[in-house]
C-alpha cells in the first residue's frame, strides 16, 4: 500500500534535501506493529534529523517524526488489535527508524501504548515528546519529595514545547509557577497556561559568577542548560531540586560542587526516549488524570499539514520561533 512521508536525502556534495514522497508498507523496518498515523508534532530534535543531523539520525534517506499517533493497522502481538488507538514516543521512533511523518510506521510492541482514555489522539500529539519529558521531570521532582509548598518551580524556555507544557502541569498539580522567556509577546499565554509570574531572562542569570547566590525557587524545570542552569542550582533552596531536560544555550555546565555538598540540591536528569515502559506508562496515566490539562491544550497546539511543516516550520523551530507545540495532521494527504 502507498502512502505519503516525508523523505529525507543526502546529496553527493554533502547537504540534504526534503521532499515528499510515495513509500511503500514493505519498505518500512520490521516490527510487529503497523499504525496508520493520523497526528504527529514538531520536536527540535525532529529538525535536527531532517537537516541532515547525524548525531540524531546516522543514516539517509530517512523519515523524522519522533511522535505518532494512530490507529493499528496490522499487529502480530496479541497486546494490540486492529483498530486500536496508540501512541509512540521515543524509544528509536523517527532517529534511526522511520517516524511520524509518514502516514504508516512499523515498529515493536514494546514502543507502543494505547491511547490515555481521556485524551484524544490529537492532544496525545500536542502533548508529544516535549509534554512527555516535562511530565518526567515533576514526577522525577516528586520522587525526590518536592510539593507545592516548598515554594515557587522556575521553568526556562517556558514558551516552548516542554516549557509550555511544564508551565501547565505544574500548574495543574498546585504548584507556584515562575515562568522565564526572552519572548516579550509571551505575558498573556504563560498566563492563561497557569503561571503565576512571567520573568525575563535576566531573572536567572548571574553576572558576578558567584559560588552560590540567596535561595529564590524550590526548584527548576530548565530546557536552556549552559549558565542559567547553573544560575538555577544555585539559587535554587535547600533540599531542592532542579531538571535539566535541554541544551539550547549550552551543552556545558561549568558549576562547583557547592550547591550540591552545602545545599543538597538535586541536579536531575531526563533522557525520556528510553523511559521503561512502566515508568513511561504512569506517565501517560498521570497526563490523563492528575495533571490532564486538556483544557489548555488548544492554546498550545497550532495544526499544520506535512507540506506546511516541511516549507515552514522545521526552519522556524530551529531558528527559536515557535511558541507552543506543533501538531502535524497526516489525514487526507
Amino acid at each position: 500500500m502507498p502512502f505519503k512521508a516525508l523523505w529525507v536525502t543526502e546529496t553527493e556534495t554533502g547537504t540534504f534535501e526534503r521532499t515528499i514522497v510515495e513509500r511503500l508498507i514493505d519498505d518500512l523496518p520490521a516490527g510487529e506493529i503497523v499504525i496508520r498515523v493520523h497526528y504527529s508534532s514538531l520536536n527540535y530534535k525532529d529538525a535536527l534529523s531532517a537537516t541532515g543531523n547525524k548525531g540524531i539520525t546516522r543514516k539517509y534517506p530517512h523519515t523524522p517524526g519522533i511522535d505518532a499517533a494512530g490507529v493499528v493497522e496490522i499487529s502480530r502481538n496479541e497486546q494490540f488489535a486492529v483498530g486500536d488507538e496508540v501512541v509512540v514516543t521515543g524509544n528509536d521512533l523517527g532517529m534511526n527508524t522511520c517516524g511520524g511523518y509518514g502516514q504508516f510506521i512499523r515498529v515493536p510492541a514494546g514502543w507502543v501504548v494505547k491511547r490515555p482514555s481521556n485524551l484524544s489522539l490529537k492532544e496525545c500529539m500536542t502533548i508529544g515528546t516535549a509534554g512527555f519529558t516535562a511530565a518526567c521531570a515533576l514526577y522525577k521532582m516528586e520522587l525526590m519529595k518536592m510539593n507545592p509548598a516548598m515554594g515557587p518551580i522556575v521553568v526556562t524556555g517556558s514558551t516552548g514545547g516542554v516549557g509550555s507544557i511544564a508551565v501547565s502541569i505544574l500548574s495543574k498539580a498546585g504548584y507556584e509557577v515562575i515562568a522565564v522567556s526572552g519572548k516579550t509577546n509571551a505575558l498573556e499565554y504563560l498566563q492563561h497556561l497557569g503561571a503565576a509570574r512571567v520573568e525575563d531572562r535576566s531573572f536567572v542569570a548571574d553576572p558576578l559568577k558567584k559560588a552560590l547566590l540567596k535561595p529564590k525557587w524550590a526548584g527548576a524545570i530548565d530546557t536552556v542548560g549552559g549558565d542559567t542552569l547553573v544560575t538555577l542550582l544555585k539559587a535554587c533552596q535547600l533540599e531542592g531540586s532542579v531538571v535539566s531536560t535541554g541544551l539550547v544555550s549550552s551543552p556545558k555546565l561549568d558549576a562547583t560542587v557547592y550547591p550540591f555538598i552545602l545545599n543538597g540540591v538535586n541536579l536531575l536528569g531526563i533522557g525520556s526516549a528510553e523511559t521503561p515502559m512502566a515508568v513511561r506508562l504512569i506517565i501517560w496515566e498521570k497526563l490523563n488524570t492528575d495533571w490532564n490539562i486538556k483544557d489548555k491544550l488548544p492554546v498550545i497546539a497550532k495544526e499544520v499539514t506535512l507540506e506546511e511543516l516541511n516549507s515552514t516550520y522545521i526552519d522556524s523551530i530551529l531558528q527559536g520561533k515557535i511558541m507552543g507545540r506543533i501538531v502535524v495532521n497526516l489525514n487526507n494527504l
